[in-house]
């Protein structure tokens, strides 16, 4: 099923996000995970999509597929353009229709010296327009509440928003962010320019010092007073840390239902505690 029909469908759009393990290992954390995470019955669950080649391609495709026959949930293949020639994209769309997988979530892919760019997708909007040509796919693309880290400033970056819609986005994610209004004012924003696609809400709970200052040196969000104030309150207590972001994340999730939402999109990070202390705290209010 095309997630576009379930935001057609209802309100709000309830999703989640994991990635593929890189070891053999870690699958049964991916399993428990799983378990947990459906028994919200979300609307979708998204599939990260590495750099670096086929392998990669292969779990994100193969958990995915997972996802769908094993636990019923409707997946959101991710997919980078960046690294990758319209060959491999090709190659990755076959292998896709053979899973009967035809949602994907289009994206450029942050940039790597380990792995050369290709010119043929340089940003996502070219993967998107290139996608509506080989199938019958749902296509969703990300934005950025705060702005895309190479843009520059919200004019622009709202203007590639709107190309990304323009060349077949039919729904939208947003990165992670810590303060609603920015997404509130980025969401208006978005309507204001004729952007009338559904924006999903991105919260991410930190649960680590550590975590926190990679996310947000990889996507440029912002910390607000108050969550700076808990951070520093409880980074010596590894055990309060993880409730007070947990806690902080809940609160996000309810205050954007409160402000009827379109959609709420919660980053697992493949953690069974995460999944589990998240669903505890909006079953009763999604």
């Amino acid at each position: 099923m095309k997630i576009s029909e379930k935001f057609k469908r209802k309100r709000p759009v309830l999703s989640f996000e994991i990635f593929p393990p890189k070891k053999d290992s870690a699958l049964k954390n991916i399993d428990e995970t799983l378990k947990i995470l459906c028994e919200l019955e979300p609307d979708f669950i998204s599939v990260t999509f590495g750099a670096g080649g086929s392998a990669n391609c292969n779990r994100t495709i193969e958990l995915a597929s997972k996802i769908k026959k094993e636990y019923h949930v409707e997946p959101l293949v991710h997919m980078t353009c960046l690294g990758y020639d319209r060959k491999e994209i090709d190659s990755f769309c076959a292998a896709l229709q053979s899973e009967g997988l035809e949602n994907i979530l289009a994206l450029r892919g942050d940039r790597n010296p380990q792995f050369p760019e290709k010119k043929d997708f340089p940003h996502a909007c070219d993967l998107t327009e290139y996608l509506r040509g080989k199938g019958d796919y749902c296509i969703a693309g990300a934005c950025y509440p705060e702005c895309h880290p190479e843009s520059e400033g919200k004019v622009q970056d709202i203007a590639s928003t709107k190309r990304k819609v323009e060349a077949g986005d039919e729904f939208l994610i947003t990165q992670l962010f810590f303060e609603n209004e920015m997404f509130y004012s980025f969401v208006e924003d978005c309507r204001i320019a004729g952007i009338q696609a559904p924006v999903s809400a991105g919260i991410m709970p930190v649960i680590n010092t550590a975590q926190i200052e990679r996310m947000t040196g990889l996507c440029g969000a912002s910390l607000p007073p108050r969550f700076r104030k808990i951070m520093e309150r409880f980074d010596k207590n590894k055990e309060a840390l993880f409730d007070a972001g947990m806690a902080y994340a809940v609160s996000q999730v309810i205050d954007l239902l409160a402000n009827d939402v379109e959609g709420i999109h919660l980053y697992t990070m493949n953690n069974p505690a995460v999944a589990r202390k998240l669903c505890e705290g909006i079953r009763n209010v999604i």
